[in-house]
């Protein structure tokens, strides 16, 4: 079976292709088009692959009531409402445009979370290359559906999903006509522990979904994300900000340019290293070959003479017949002199 690949704005992505590295900007604006900009600038810097943003207004994710179900019990963001919450991080939709042309002027690919159809009306306006359903909405399966409808490439992250829920999100991809479908392992923390991440579901879920996968990591470093790559992650996705001390909802989960920068290598490097089943002696080993071991003479012997366990040794370089062929070297007759320090060949003994 082939492994499953799906392409966004002209960038393959499957096992056999490096990790593609999406900067999730969220929140990380901090209410300035200024800071929006300046991320995606630091995040094409960085060498990520693409940059994502969030498309809602508090009153199209939920609702302005300060009523105990809408109220923020414990966590990051204790004690406040979801309305305050969202008012604060959400992106007005007019700079939308800017951030797509600015993008677009980097030569960066952008797209976003969509939350509600009117959202997925505004990307499609602005040409979209690719959706992605964030966790929450992964049970949103209408939303879902219609997303699928623009015939874009999809990401769905799992997070709080079990294997039942993340079937049907699948099922309502296909079924709106998403033919480039992609999920991604998320534990919905923020930030998240690394031991809850259960690495190990990667693999299962490319076995039992089919599908090109990948990781939402909300981990404080790169630990988790560059594991994932050995596991089968074919994207990665981590928020990303200017500064984690900038106070945002989001930045101290986030990471930093530099940060980004060292994900974006050393997932790749990870992939590089996975290469393939290969026994073979690699190129970079070709020049120490010749300091594995091998059987020398240990005394001048004469023409004729035989060469005895004491005649020889095991040593470095291994310019000499290798050490499995000393029972096949003890006992044999020299054919001409042969001095102490020489490598030992079967060409300078008899039959």
């Amino acid at each position: 079976m082939n492994d499953p690949v799906i392409s966004i704005a002209g960038r393959e992505i499957s096992r056999n292709h490096p990790p593609y590295i999406i900067a999730e900007l969220s929140a990380n604006h901090n209410g300035r088009l200024e800071t929006a900009m300046k991320i995606i600038e630091e995040a094409a810097r960085a060498g990520a692959d693409a940059v994502k943003l969030q498309t809602y207004r508090p009153d199209t994710i939920t609702l302005d009531s300060d009523a105990d179900d809408f109220r923020i019990k414990g966590g990051l963001w204790d004690g406040r409402t979801l309305y305050e919450l969202y008012e604060e991080a959400h992106m007005p939709w007019e700079w939308h445009k800017p951030l797509f042309d600015h993008a677009k002027k980097l030569g960066i690919p952008i797209f976003s979370s969509p939350f509600d159809t009117t959202a997925v009306d505004l990307l499609e306006d602005l040409n979209a290359p690719a959706y992605k359903i964030a966790s929450f909405e992964a049970v949103d399966l209408p939303l879902i559906r219609y997303v699928a409808s623009t015939g874009k490439p999809m990401i769905i992250s799992t997070g709080m999903a079990d294997a039942e829920e993340i079937e049907e999100a699948i099922a309502a991809a296909r079924e709106g006509g998403c033919k480039e479908l992609a999920i991604l392992h998320c534990v919905s923390g923020y930030p998240a522990p690394a031991e809850d991440y259960n690495l190990r579901t990667i693999p299962d879920m490319i076995e039992r979904f089919g599908l090109v996968t990948g990781l939402s990591d909300h981990t404080l470093d790169n630990t988790t994300a560059i594991a994932s790559v050995v596991l089968g992650a074919s994207l990665i996705e981590k928020h990303f900000t200017l500064d984690r001390n900038g106070g945002g909802p989001d930045d101290s989960f986030s990471l930093e340019p530099e940060d980004l920068s060292d994900l974006c290598r050393d997932s790749k490097t990870a992939w590089k290293a996975l290469g393939q089943v290969d026994y073979g002696r690699k190129s970079s080993e070709q020049g120490n070959a010749q300091f594995r071991r091998s059987l020398y003479f240990v005394e001048d012997l004469k023409q004729g003479d035989i060469v005895r366990e004491s005649s020889v040794r095991s040593v470095r370089p291994g310019f000499g017949v290798a050490p499995k062929y000393l029972d096949k070297v003890v006992g044999r007759r020299v054919r001409s002199s042969v001095a102490k320090n020489s490598p030992v060949s079967f060409d300078l003994l008899s039959d």
